[in-house]
């Protein structure tokens, strides 16, 4: 029976898993892909062999400290292919899947907007989450902090607006902020009609909202 090699993880936090791979002579980590980019960094040198799909074999020399980078997709299984134990670091960049989710979450949240589903926008939200509305008593504007406060807030916005739509959407996400641009029209209770564009900066606890800040364009006539 083939003896697999070691893996000890040292970090693992929402932008980077750092694991150290461990080999005896022979080791390997059987097969695998990799699902995010990742940079090596040998512990030792040594030299690994390389399984590749479609029956295709290769070999790599690792230099103690001289890193190298692969993309995601990378599909193998890796042996220590030489005489001594040897060990390496494998960095992988795990921000580009927390990102991708969080995007998709604000536009689950516009969509849900649109459909005026309060359901809906909850479940976009962390629960422990706030709402600071575009205006209000104080700096931050109307400030409703709670899941209980943040559905009372979005059901009556839905209430002072019986036409309401985003369009024009825009989102954006770098570590645990997002931004979404968007455009506002609706026609509120009394029949006034609003056009204005605005935007919502946003906290992400891992890939729910925890907060949603709010600022709109002023229309002066």
């Amino acid at each position: 029976m083939t003896q697999k090699a070691t893996p000890v993880t040292h970090l693992a936090d929402d932008r980077f898993t750092v694991t150290e791979w461990r080999f005896a002579p022979g080791a390997e980590t059987g097969w695998h892909v990799h699902g995010h980019d990742y940079v090596i960094v040998p512990l030792t040198d040594g030299k690994l062999g390389l399984d590749l799909p479609g029956g295709q074999k290769a070999e790599a020399t690792l230099t103690h400290g001289v890193p190298y980078s692969r993309r995601a997709g990378v599909e193998h299984n890796v042996t220590n292919a030489g005489s001594a134990p040897l060990s390496f670091l494998e960095v992988e960049w795990t921000a580009d899947h927390l990102a991708e989710a969080r995007v998709a979450v604000l536009h689950c949240f516009m969509a849900a907007w649109n459909a005026r589903d309060v359901d809906a926008l909850m479940d976009c939200m962390a629960e422990d989450c706030a709402f600071h509305a575009s205006s209000g008593p104080g700096k931050e504007g109307a400030r409703h902090v709670g899941r209980d406060a943040v559905r009372a807030s979005y059901a009556a916005l839905f209430e002072t607006f019986p036409k309401a739509r985003w369009s024009e959407d825009r989102h954006h996400v770098m570590g645990d902020t997002g931004l979404s641009e968007w455009r506002f029209t609706g026609t509120d209770r009394t029949g006034k009609e609003v056009d204005v564009q605005g935007c919502d900066i946003f906290r992400f606890d891992g890939e729910k909202i925890a907060l949603k800040d709010s600022y709109r364009k002023t229309v002066i006539r």
